[in-house]
């Protein structure tokens, strides 16, 4: 089952790396981006949930919100990625989640109060150090990467903090009310700025790609990202979470060509990284089978 887990956790990173190609194919800013995005996916889930499954979406007062504070989290994180790219290119954006395995090395022994592990804490100091290299070389990215950096930071804690809900409802719950209140919030904080009144200056085109978004990229990976929390540690998701950079580094560079290409620092800095990421998880392997 563990080897399924693991299959299915690398379709779903792959999904994920594919986002990032969409939103730069969307015309729309960020701010429109996710707001559509989260609303889509949200109504989705409510359909796949309630109409096809049939099944309830009562939690308690409690749970409930825990979860609308996790999908703040989730929404700041996808405003970030979106805007990073937006301001800059994939490449850029994909390589700052990177640093979500040296935040995870922080947070989750403090949430999960579990011993830090120091082969983590150094694999994100190579990170942060493959990450200060790319910002020396890549400076005219410089807001691109500040805001890569930032949607790591929230997407660690996201993806943490969903950790603690697992088994506190279903993961369809749990990933519907996060959603819908990040979606919730996002339009509060638009309606009190003024924004609410832009989010119809979108192109049907727009509205298609991130309709596709909101289901197949979105509703369906972060639905069997929840159902994964029962095989596998949400380091060893964000482990391999981690792998999005590569795919979507990948594709990009094939689909957006000439807009794409960085410099060979950048590329050897981003292969550091992903090595740095393997030898940990080789490492945390071998711990495992010899507890076993």
């Amino acid at each position: 089952m563990h080897k399924l887990a693991l299959f299915r956790l690398h379709l779903i990173v792959f999904l994920w790396g594919f986002t990032a190609i969409l939103g730069k194919l969307i015309h729309a800013n960020a701010q429109i981006l996710v707001f559509y995005r989260m609303l889509f996916a949200a109504v989705f889930l409510y359909a796949f949930i309630r109409i096809y499954k049939k099944e309830s979406i009562k939690v308690s007062k409690k749970i409930f919100f825990q979860l609308a504070a996790i999908g703040f989290a989730m929404a700041l994180h996808w405003y970030c990625f979106f805007y990073s790219i937006k301001v800059s290119n994939v490449s850029i954006a994909l390589s700052c989640l990177s640093l979500s395995t040296l935040f995870a090395s922080i947070l989750e022994p403090i949430i999960f109060k579990r011993k830090v592990d120091v082969s983590e804490v150094v694999m994100g100091l190579v990170i942060v150090a493959c990450i200060l290299l790319i910002f020396k070389t890549e400076f005219q990215y410089k807001e691109g990467i500040f805001y890569g950096i930032l949607c790591a930071v929230f997407g660690t804690i996201f993806s943490v903090f969903n950790g603690k809900m697992f088994g506190k409802t279903s993961s369809g719950n749990i990933i519907f009310y996060e959603i819908f209140c990040g979606w919730f919030m996002l339009m509060v904080i638009y309606l009190f700025s003024g924004q609410i009144f832009h989010m119809n200056e979108i192109s049907y085109r727009d509205i298609a790609l991130i309709c596709l978004l909101g289901s197949v990229f979105t509703a369906f990976p972060m639905l069997e990202s929840v159902k994964l929390m029962k095989y596998i540690s949400p380091f060893t998701l964000i482990l391999t979470v981690n792998l999005e950079p590569v795919y979507g580094i990948i594709l990009a560079f094939f689909i957006f060509g000439e807009s794409e290409h960085m410099s060979p620092i950048f590329y050897v800095a981003s292969f550091i990284m992903i090595l740095a990421i393997i030898i940990n998880g080789l490492i945390k392997a071998r711990k495992q089978k010899k507890l076993n």
